[in-house]
């Protein structure tokens, strides 16, 4: 809830509200002198984004319930996995606490983008799940990795470590296989007759790869929820478990991976 967030940001004082039974000190007082990381910060509400604007210009802000003003020096650091240009285009975000927060921009490309880096990540993952399943894994086959990096991750770097950890405690043997790497994994290894029939003529098998890719985006942008997914196609919730059979796609594996 707003009201909660108000406080663990900016804190209260005693009776501010209900269970408040005594002062305290919020996250960006916690960081003073130090650095405080926000992160989704398109998600602020438009209350927060005014609360947010005062502290970066003036530095300074009142606890919940209280009167006393209370200034801070805090570098802060925000993510957005967003496009904040256009939400505040769309009236989605203030104009003035953009330019506010877009002093020093980093943009970190998905990892779809950065192919190279697989091997590493997946190696660091791997390391991690398997200390945690009590096995000893000495790496991926070639298959398995090939798999890694011809994925598009629509999940980033979390589905990477996700499919990792399964590959790690379903595996068997002293290598990750490309079988248990999860479907959705698996079905980039090779061609695309991973995941549609054989016998598919050829213009099937080459639309199957862009069909896979726009549910998986309606997926991602909906939050995984199937209605809100099926509408962004135009189709009903029905066709789209159709063709998520027919593309050999699970929604658990995939939604896991995340």
């Amino acid at each position: 809830a707003e009201s909660l967030l108000d406080s663990e940001l900016f804190g209260h004082v005693a009776g501010a509200f209900t269970g408040a039974t005594g002062d305290r000190d919020g996250r960006f007082l916690q960081a003073d002198g130090g650095t405080i990381f926000l992160d989704e910060i398109a998600t602020a509400s438009p209350a927060l984004q005014v609360k947010l604007l005062r502290v970066l210009q003036e530095r300074e802000f009142e606890p919940v319930g209280g009167s006393a003003t209370r200034s801070v020096d805090v570098r802060v650091i925000l993510a957005t996995n967003e496009d904040l240009e256009t939400l505040v285009a769309a009236g989605r975000f203030r104009a003035d606490l953009f330019w506010r927060i877009n002093v020093v921009a980093i943009a970190v490309p998905p990892l779809r983008d950065r192919a190279s880096d697989i091997p590493a990540l997946a190696g660091h993952f791997l390391r991690a799940a398997a200390l945690r399943a009590g096995r000893d894994v000495a790496g991926f086959t070639p298959r398995a990795l090939e798999a890694l990096v011809r994925h598009p991750w629509p999940g980033n770097v979390r589905e990477l470590e996700h499919a990792v950890e399964r590959g790690a405690f379903l595996g068997r043997g002293p290598l990750v296989d490309v079988a248990d790497l999860p479907p959705a994994v698996a079905a980039g290894h090779g061609v695309e007759a991973d995941v549609a029939p054989a016998a598919a003529p050829p213009i099937k098998r080459a639309l199957a790869a862009p069909e896979r890719r726009l549910i998986l985006d309606a997926l991602e942008r909906s939050g995984w929820r199937r209605d809100a997914a099926a509408r962004a196609l135009g189709i009903n919730r029905t066709t789209l478990y159709k063709k998520l059979k027919r593309l050999g796609m699970d929604l658990a594996d995939l939604e896991s991976a995340r």
